[in-house]
């Protein structure tokens, strides 16, 4: 054997490897490399097996590059299996028992709108949306509402730093959403039956049953021949579907500037049947929303004119309605973003 040669020849083969994988090597192929190249039948073996049987003078210079060839070899297959093993470990083990995500689900205020909505929506009523920038005109104004009436205090009303209209005053956080009833008519030629959800804000303090933002729905519906007994139809197939079939309604006479004559109706409770409890304070009843016919100075915003036409107008608390649904006790759970009290809808 040409000694030097053949070292040679593997400091070539040794090259060959670095080129051709420059990267990381496969577990299998990596192993038949070193068996090729180390193992008891490859070359490097044999290199060593012929020191033994070189001349003396020879035999020192030979072991040494004999050595090296060895090291070279060695040490680039453990940076394989270094590279390898690092490769293997950023795997995750699929084996392993699945974590599942949480799923997300709609707030409990967007269920109940939504199941509110579609309940009317059955009804024949349409759904609509309105801005929550308002003008005076359409939360106050056109709704009949004096320009002495408290509401219309800034103690009462978020309004807004931004230059007044000339024709529509000032702009503000709309504090109901009753306004959508004057664009309704603005835009549209009756008869039309429409629904209106959204957020409204008020300066309220807040505590267990007041928040300074919360949901409201408004409903009403305007064409001829439009009755109170009509109101009071909806009104009770509204709280059958979305509290009990069992349920009875009261109405009371009360006073609101947009509506004449105007009510707030009542539930039975659902809690005691009617008997008296404490969240209905032993009455049996308990109030969910306002209610009346339109006023003939609301439906006067109708630009063909409302002569022969009358209407009927509710409004309901959203949170309200889901607080005394699910007796929650606190307005404010809802919007403390604890997934222990939503996980439960």
């Amino acid at each position: 054997m040409d000694w030097r040669e053949e070292v040679k020849r593997l400091e070539k083969a040794l090259e060959e490897l670095r080129s051709r994988y420059p990267a990381i090597i496969p577990s299998g192929e990596l192993e038949k490399i070193r068996t090729e190249f180390l193992g008891k039948k490859g070359p490097i073996k044999a290199l060593f097996d012929f020191v033994k049987k070189a001349p003396a003078e020879e035999r020192r210079e030979l072991g040494q590059f004999a050595n090296k060839i060895k090291r070279a070899f060695e040490e680039w297959i453990s940076e394989k299996r270094n590279l390898l093993q690092e490769a293997e470990e950023e795997i995750p083990d699929l084996s392993l028992p699945a974590f599942l995500p949480d799923l997300g689900r709609p707030h409990i205020i967007t269920q109940t709108i939504e199941e509110i909505v579609s309940i009317f929506e059955e009804l024949g009523f349409a759904l609509a949306t309105g801005p929550e920038i308002e003008q005076e005109f359409y939360n106050f104004s056109a709704l009949n509402i004096d320009i002495t009436h408290p509401s219309r205090d800034a103690f009462d009303t978020f309004y807004l730093d931004l230059p007044a209209d000339k024709e529509k005053g000032r702009y503000l956080l709309r504090s109901h959403t009753s306004p959508m009833q004057v664009r309704i008519m603005e835009a549209y030629e009756p008869p039309f039956a429409v629904v209106v959800p959204g957020r409204v804000y008020r300066p309220d303090a807040v505590d267990s049953s007041h928040s300074f933002m919360f949901h409201q729905i408004e409903g009403f519906a305007v064409d001829r021949g439009i009755k109170f007994y009509h109101l009071k139809a909806v009104l009770w197939e509204f709280a059958r579907r979305f509290f009990d079939r069992s349920v009875e309604l009261r109405f009371r006479p009360h006073y609101f500037p947009f509506t004449e004559p105007s009510a707030e109706v009542d539930v039975s409770c659902m809690f005691c049947k009617g008997k008296g409890c404490s969240v209905c304070k032993g009455t049996g009843w308990i109030e969910v929303l306002g209610c009346g016919m339109i006023h003939p100075k609301v439906l006067a915003n109708i630009p063909s004119g409302s002569e022969g036409l009358t209407g009927i107008a509710f409004g309901l608390g959203v949170e309200r309605m889901c607080m005394l649904r699910y007796g929650i006790p606190d307005i404010r759970l809802f919007y403390t973003g604890d997934v222990r009290f939503l996980r439960q809808f």
